[in-house]
């Protein structure tokens, strides 16, 4: 069964390649939906697939690729959108 998150990364997240590496650890996992940085330095994901894909992806998440530093992780179950593809966007 597909599931839907909402996820907002806090902390030192833009400007890391946040962005790039969250889309290749989806790519890598299977998840679908996308991801990018909002004005107040946090970074917004949407992101849905099967749980045990969505469990691994949220893991990652909490500490992102290597120059990250991740303070907080918000997630929160939605509707499934039905999305295709994962992107980054602008």
């Amino acid at each position: 069964m597909k599931r839907h998150y909402n996820i907002v990364v806090s902390g030192r997240v833009q400007g890391v390649f946040y962005r790039a590496s969250t889309k290749q650890m989806a790519d890598l996992l299977g998840v679908k939906g996308f991801v990018l940085n909002l004005t107040d330095g946090t970074v917004y994901i949407e992101a849905e697939g099967d749980e045990a894909a969505l469990v691994k992806f949220i893991q990652w998440c909490h500490h992102g690729p290597d120059r990250a530093e991740v303070t907080h992780v918000s997630v929160r179950e939605s509707d499934v959108q039905g999305f295709e593809i994962f992107e980054s966007r602008r």
